[in-house]
């Protein structure tokens, strides 16, 4: 659960980002920033900021903004409605990305998780993301990422987003944020 006031700040940080990042908004877009918190309460480390420009039945395009070290939390995207799940490419348009998916785990990972769910954090093979770089993942793969030390704004293209039907390791967490 986020606060009003903790949910509009979110979304004028976000915004502040996208404009140091050369990403121009339209006025509606600025109101419409999802702020996910996960359910968790803890907006600057799990979490993410997201603005949808088109999700239809066969396309989507986001930008996410993730603020220093906040994290997307381990999840997946499964099948559905016969459907093999959602495939996305991430592409960097600011700051540093650090993204994990199934491979060798990464021997000194930048990622910092937080010791209280440090088991709902499986994948550890490192994919680090910087401006103009990019990385598609084929859909149900277990993956999470993290801001780096400024923060990041990812672009995300992907097939239909569901993001009420994703998976997370994590069984605390709760994809819909309540704002109260």
């Amino acid at each position: 659960m986020i606060s009003k006031k903790d949910f509009r700040s979110a979304q004028a940080r976000t915004t502040a980002c996208m404009e140091k990042a050369g990403i121009v908004l339209t006025p509606m877009e600025k109101k419409s920033i999802e702020v996910v918190d996960f359910g968790l309460g803890r907006l600057e480390e799990l979490g993410l900021e997201i603005v949808v420009y088109v999700n239809t039945r066969r396309c989507c395009a986001k930008e996410l903004a993730l603020f220093p070290g906040q994290i997307c939390a381990e999840h997946r995207h499964p099948p559905v409605e016969g459907e093999p799940g959602k495939e996305e490419t991430f592409r960097c348009r600011w700051g540093e990305v650090y993204l994990y998916v199934p491979g060798p785990a990464a021997r000194r990972p930048k990622g910092r998780v937080p010791a209280d769910k440090k088991s709902a954090f499986t994948v550890w093979h490192e994919v680090i993301l910087r401006p103009g770089q990019q990385y598609t993942l084929e859909p149900d793969t277990l993956h999470w990422f993290q801001g780096g030390p400024e923060g990041a704004i990812v672009s995300e293209f992907s097939t239909k987003s569901r993001d009420e039907s994703d998976v997370f390791t994590d069984p605390e967490i709760k994809r819909a944020t309540v704002v109260k």
